[in-house]
């Protein structure tokens, strides 16, 4: 563990990050100085990702997102653990299934858009009430490029995504002034979650972007702490799309 900055005084609420992007985020946060609450499924994966991060700057919570008791939980051990929520984080997200829309199991989609849109939605409204409402923040959405194009046989993550770009808005409009409200859209990033898009043909993969490589955490966790800081002041109801330069090549 490496020697930790000056406490920020903000307090950010980071769901699914106990690894991959979510993880890379929080790692982001903490180098700035910020304290972190971080949720996920695995308790040992949480506790790892705890010493790593370090303990007097962050605290775990282990359950699924989309648990109403879970939101609430979270919610209230990082109002026990800091006393504020600043910002707020909705990276949980799954892809249970690979196939058509027109094939697609509806239970499936449904289990999919309570992990991906309603969980963002439950988290929001907690920390508005805990928090924001009265003393400002922000908020950043994990969205994908998935929710922007036609995505061959994950069409309904992108069904889902495309919902959480317009919770974005949503939000925004709602929660301006004292709250700021965007998402983030990454193309393939190296991540356990999004290895059946590239592991065995990762050269090939990264050969269709014109930067030549897939995208790591941090570069998404680099770009979701800028929206979280007061150099984005200005910047609300925005989808930031961090793809590698993969929608140069659309239509070519």
């Amino acid at each position: 563990m490496t020697q930790l900055p000056p406490d920020s005084g903000r307090v950010a609420l980071i769901t699914g990050a106990s690894r991959g992007i979510g993880f890379g985020i929080a790692q982001a946060l903490v180098a700035r100085g910020d304290r972190v609450c971080i949720t996920g499924r695995n308790e040992e994966a949480l506790k790892e990702a705890v010493e790593k991060l370090g303990p007097d700057r962050a605290v775990g919570v282990a359950g699924k997102a989309h648990d109403e008791a879970h939101q609430a939980i979270a919610v209230e051990r990082t109002m026990e653990a800091f006393g504020r929520i600043d910002n707020l984080v909705n990276n949980a997200g799954t892809n249970p299934v690979y196939g058509l829309l027109s094939d697609i199991d509806l239970g499936v989609v449904r289990k999919l858009y309570e992990t991906n849109v309603l969980s963002a939605l439950g988290f929001a409204q907690r920390t508005w009430k805990a928090w924001q409402k009265e003393n400002g923040g922000a908020i950043v959405n994990m969205a994908s490029i998935a929710g922007l194009v036609p995505s061959p046989f994950i069409g309904a993550y992108g069904m889902s995504k495309a919902a959480m770009i317009n919770l974005t808005v949503q939000l925004a409009a709602e929660m301006a002034p004292g709250v700021r409200v965007n998402s983030i859209a990454p193309a393939v990033v190296k991540t356990r979650f999004a290895a059946a898009l590239y592991e065995g043909h990762e050269e090939e993969t990264a050969a269709g972007y014109p930067l030549q490589r897939l995208g790591v955490p941090e570069d998404i966790g680099g770009a979701a702490a800028f929206l979280l800081s007061d150099q984005a002041g200005w910047i609300t109801g925005q989808n930031l799309v961090i793809d590698g330069g993969i929608f140069l090549r659309a239509g070519s």
